[in-house]
This record gives structure tokens, C-alpha cells and sequence, in this order.
């Protein structure tokens, strides 16, 4: 249960300001507030997750107590860098209809993105996949929810690039504390 709801609250707090969560707000705007583009957008961020982790609970079923608490502090370090990393995000001037072509696109940008490595990071360390990936999927299907409900509203009321800066900050240091644990130095 541990793994699911540091997951789920994890996976939100990551995605807040995300690029998918951006560009579901941006072609809700421009397309309308659809269900289906809600729909493809939680489908997405589901099984985002789920792969996050199947691929951490693959990962964790062959690793030491030591490799599993280093692969954490990796996942941990390159989910700080996604979230510090500034992208310039441009709104679809003509952003297709085709919610297959969307899919696509939210798919490849979760895929990578950093609550799909936190999703990773949880399976392997609680060595529950499943509840780490029902917790990541919440998550992050709540974060794309409120892109899509509040639409161009979103970047307005919300500052995102702090957050996300902040966010940055508190998973590298929490990064630095776990590998300096896993390699024994604390």
C-alpha cells in the first residue's frame, strides 16, 4: 500500500507542469473540453505507468537489496533532471483531431517523462509493481484530469515552472541521500 500512495502523490506532484499535462490543457483549449480527449489522455497516463512499472518490477526481480537502492537513486536523479530541464512548450497552432495521432504523442512524452520514472523507482524499491503502477496511474491520470479542466487557465493560476523547480531540487537531494546510503557513506 506504501508503494501505491508515494506513487500516486509522487507521480502528481511530478507532473505538475509536465509536458503532457501542458498539452492536454493547450488542445483542450483549441479542440474543446471532449471526453475522449479525456479519455485518451487517462488511458495514456495508465499505461505510461503500468509499463513504468512492469519494467521496474522486471528490473527489481534480479537486482540486491544495494543495485535496487542505486537504481532508485538514478531514476531519482534523472526524474530531478526532466523536472529541471526548461522545455519550451508550443501550443498546436493546428493541432489535429485524430485522437489516435494524440495518443501517440502523449504515449511517447510520458514514456520518459519524470513520474514514469518515479512509478520505476517505486516498484523496484517496494518490489510491488502493481500498486506502484495503480499508484502512478493515478496520479498521473489526476494531473492530465486537471490540465484538461482547466485548460489555458492552468499556466495562469498555477506557477508551474517553480514547482517544478522546487520538485527538481527535492529529488536530487533526496537522490543524494539514497545513493550515498546505498554505497554505505551514511
Amino acid at each position: 500500500m506504501t508503494s501505491l500512495l508515494f506513487a500516486m502523490v509522487a507521480s502528481f506532484l511530478a507532473a505538475a507542469g509536465a509536458r503532457d499535462q501542458l498539452m492536454v490543457a493547450a488542445l483542450r483549449e483549441r479542440l474543446g473540453a471532449s471526453t475522449a480527449l479525456l479519455l485518451v489522455a487517462l488511458a495514456s497516463a495508465a499505461g505510461t505507468a503500468f509499463a513504468a512499472a512492469w519494467f521496474g518490477g522486471r528490473l527489481s526481480a534480479g537486482m540486491s537489496q544495494d543495485a535496487s537502492t542505486m537504481f532508485v537513486a538514478i531514476a531519482l536523479l534523472l526524474a530531478a533532471f526532466e523536472c529541471g530541464w526548461p522545455h519550451r512548450f508550443r501550443k498546436p497552432e493546428e493541432p489535429t483531431r485524430s485522437l489516435g495521432a494524440i495518443a501517440i504523442v502523449l504515449f511517447a512524452r510520458q514514456l520518459t517523462d519524470a513520474s514514469r520514472f518515479l512509478v520505476a523507482a517505486f516498484a523496484v524499491f517496494f518490489a510491488s509493481p502493481s500498486l506502484a503502477g495503480f499508484g502512478g496511474a493515478l496520479g498521473g491520470g489526476a494531473a492530465v484530469a486537471l490540465g484538461w479542466a482547466m485548460g489555458e487557465d492552468l499556466e495562469r493560476r498555477l506557477p508551474l515552472r517553480r514547482l517544478r523547480i522546487v520538485m527538481a531540487v527535492a529529488l536530487f537531494l533526496i537522490a543524494c541521500v539514497v545513493g550515498a546510503s546505498a554505497r554505505g557513506l551514511i
